[in-house]
């Protein structure tokens, strides 16, 4: 698949279905390979754009995931965490372009990722607007019978981390039809599923987050995870102060 975006055509990265076999419920279900979703990295519609993206430190890239039952599970993204930039690790911004989407965010315990200590499920549609906060992995579940297309901005120097979803088969939670969350028996502890509605994130002022490529001081928080954690606080309660287990 290819992306024609401004003045450029770009060329996905395909992720297939039998790679999703490691974090899916059930990984039986998939009797052929297909095309399960198209990522593409470092998309701007000139060079003028490119070059701000790089001064501001950030990447801007865009999912394309078709709608797709696999057993009872709903199309989703492999998952991933992030990589540590100092004490945390970084965070990550997404915009739903087109469709819906559900943002499955899970905060491990620091001693034993194998524990969950915190889990949210984002509800986001065409315009809306979810911060990964920092030391959250996540997965993008596509729940409707369109197509979703997101956008996502993150530091440059982020990498996405596969290892413990792989490890795990997935989430903590599966999202199964018609509309029922599942916990994921691979877990050691698996909380309840905090579930809630993407917000406007008013203070960056833009409609797109595409804009912010121009504007480095509004996404500062990209890049020092440190200036993240209050605004995860007061966008969805997120307590760092670990419960015992």
């Amino acid at each position: 698949m290819k992306l024609k975006f401004g003045k450029f055509e770009y060329e996905a990265e395909v992720r297939r279905g039998e790679e999703l076999r490691d974090v899916l419920r059930d990984p039986q279900t998939i009797c052929e390979d297909f095309d399960a979703y198209y990522i593409f990295r470092d998309v701007y519609e000139d060079e003028e754009d490119r070059e701000s993206a790089k001064r501001a430190g950030v990447r801007y890239d865009i999912t394309i995931m078709p709608p797709r039952i696999i057993g009872e599970e709903y199309i989703k993204t492999y998952g991933h965490y992030h990589p540590k930039m100092n004490a945390h690790t970084y965070p990550e911004l997404y915009q739903v372009l087109e469709g819906e989407a559900i943002f499955l965010l899970q905060l491990p315990y620091p001693e034993d990722r194998r524990k969950i200590a915190d889990a949210l499920a984002i509800r986001a549609s065409n315009g809306d607007v979810v911060l990964v906060p920092p030391d959250y992995g996540h997965v993008t579940i596509n729940p409707s019978n369109s197509v979703l297309k997101l956008a996502n901005l993150v530091a440059r120097d982020f990498s996405s981390v596969y290892d413990d979803y792989k490890r795990m088969r997935g989430a903590c939670y599966y999202f199964l039809t018609p509309g029922r969350w599942v916990t994921n028996p691979n877990y050691l502890k698996v909380p309840e599923l905090r579930q809630l509605n993407a917000v406007r994130l008013e203070f960056l002022d833009v409609s797109e987050i595409y804009d912010l490529i121009h504007t480095p001081q509004k996404v500062f928080f990209l890049r020092e995870s440190e200036g993240c954690l209050e605004l995860a606080r007061k966008l969805y309660g997120v307590s760092y102060e670990f419960p015992r287990h």
